[in-house]
């Protein structure tokens, strides 16, 4: 299976709480209603295992795929490209990683 892992942090002045209302209302919805995406989860990164100190990153994306071709697809929408507009008002470089399962 082929997953999209986004590792990202907010932008500075960007509120957590408006973030994730936004992620809970349309950001999960709209991801998940994708034809390619079999599951989608968004995780809040509260702390390092066996550490006090901060993670390096805020947020995590797990997008789990049926198809990449046709994620590739869907990514072209408008809905998509609205998702990303807006994503993009929070989130400050994210890093897309592409990850198959071994």
């Amino acid at each position: 299976m082929d997953s999209v892992i986004v590792l990202f942090n907010l932008k500075e002045g960007a509120d957590p709480a408006e973030y994730q209302a936004w992620a809970r209302s349309r950001d999960l919805v709209e991801v998940n209603r994708l034809p390619s995406v079999e599951n989608f989860r968004v995780l809040r990164c509260v702390g390092l295992l066996g550490g006090t100190d901060a993670p390096p990153y805020q947020y995590a994306e797990v997008i789990d795929l049926n198809s990449m071709e046709k994620f590739g697809e869907d990514i072209q929408s408008d809905t998509v490209g609205q998702l990303a507009a807006e994503f993009g008002q929070f989130a400050d470089s994210p890093i897309f990683i592409h990850c198959q399962d071994l």
